[in-house]
């Protein structure tokens, strides 16, 4: 696949792109050769080096619901190549039934296929299949939704109130942990794992809790109130979580609130929907899709002063047509957002500096939705 570089800016899902990357390591030869004087020669790096640098970007294609095409995309940062069908390529099949999540935990790639009710586990580097962790109740599917590590464990919440516990060595889950109903998010924080239970399958009677899990005695602790129908819950290292409560999609909208550890609800956002974020430092990324207008919004909220920052994150015009996902890549600090475009064909990742300024783009599978970010150490292309 071909990249799209046209536009280049400076900005948000994460930051110093691969360009000022290779600036910065040129930058040294270009004055040795300039100065006046020999200098004495620096010191190579050594194969061991343990600097960490982002080698590429899984994106989880949900697909169509019933369609059995939910796909992988890879983009690797060494040719600036995008590999549409790279699950299928590396597997000859493909993933299955509507890809709800995906994580990379070690040295493994968790991708979570909802209605296949399968936990993939492929090599984060190859993308070669190590298993499949079918997620059943004898022949009743548990409809797996989210994915957290933790620890030795990747937790999964799943459609049928539980949270399946999966060990990562022996790939296979040894627990089972009663949550509320129907839970759709999950985050390991704090020392804890937070579930939310959406009861989004008992439309109109949706659920409006959290489940906080203890990750040592695998059991419920605590169990807090918040708005109805909880999606996406992220931490924002403050002590507080963000989550998206999303209504009931008719008078009640879907809103972006923050909670503290002893289940407080300190704060519902107004004057603005929410559908997803993601949380990068003292910045959250917020987007909206309004399905009356057609129109997608991004925004920024300062996680310090829970205050909405700005009300346009994109700043160079960049079109997101149904805004889809979003992440941020720790190491490189650029936000990558997720258009589903029209649903049914080719969708598109754009990849913004914490300035939202356009880097790059790609064409990916399906409805993309979900981001895996490979990091590696040592000196980038060997």
């Amino acid at each position: 696949m071909t990249v799209n570089k046209d536009r280049c800016y400076i900005k948000p899902v994460a930051l110093p792109c691969r360009q000022l990357w290779l600036t910065a390591m040129l930058f040294p030869l270009m004055m040795l050769h300039s100065s006046c004087r020999k200098e004495p020669d620096q010191p190579r790096p050594q194969e061991n080096d343990t600097t960490v640098y982002s080698a590429g970007i899984y994106v989880l294609n949900e697909g169509l619901f019933n369609q059995n095409n939910a796909g992988l995309t890879f983009y690797n940062f060494s040719d600036s190549t995008a590999e549409t069908d790279y699950f299928f390529n590396k597997n000859g099949r493909g993933l299955g039934d509507t890809g709800s999540d995906a994580c990379i935990y070690g040295s493994k790639l968790y991708i979570v296929v909802n209605v296949s009710s399968q936990l993939e586990v492929a090599d984060a580097v190859s993308g070669v299949s190590l298993g499949r962790i079918p997620l059943f109740d004898g022949s009743k599917p548990r409809q797996p939704r989210k994915i957290a590590p933790y620890g030795k464990y990747v937790f999964v919440c799943n459609f049928d109130n539980t949270v399946a516990v999966i060990d990562t060595a022996r790939l296979e889950v040894v627990r089972l942990i009663e949550a509320g109903r129907n839970p759709d998010g999950i985050t390991a924080a704090y020392g804890k794992i937070w579930v939310s239970n959406s009861g989004g399958l008992a439309f109109p009677d949706y659920d409006n809790t959290v489940s906080v899990i203890d990750p040592e005695t695998f059991s419920e602790v605590s169990r807090y109130t918040v708005g109805i129908n909880p999606y996406t819950i992220r931490p924002d290292g403050h002590g507080h979580l963000y989550l998206i409560s999303r209504g009931n999609y008719g008078d009640v909208k879907s809103h972006l609130q923050v909670m503290d550890t002893l289940g407080n609800l300190v704060k519902t956002f107004g004057g603005f929907e929410a559908l997803g974020f993601t949380v990068a430092g003292d910045t959250a990324y917020v987007y909206n899709y309004d399905w009356n207008s057609g129109k997608s919004t991004v925004m920024v909220v300062n996680t310090l002063s829970m205050q909405l920052a700005d009300e346009q994150f994109i700043k160079d015009g960049t079109d997101i047509l149904v805004a889809y996902g979003i992440a941020c890549d720790p190491v490189t600090g650029l936000i990558y957002i997720a258009d589903a475009m029209n649903f049914t064909g080719t969708g598109r990742v754009y990849a913004f500096d914490k300035t939202g300024k356009l880097q790059f783009s790609l064409n990916t599978g399906i409805n993309p939705a979900y981001f895996a970010f490979l990091h590696r150490t040592g000196i980038p292309g060997n």
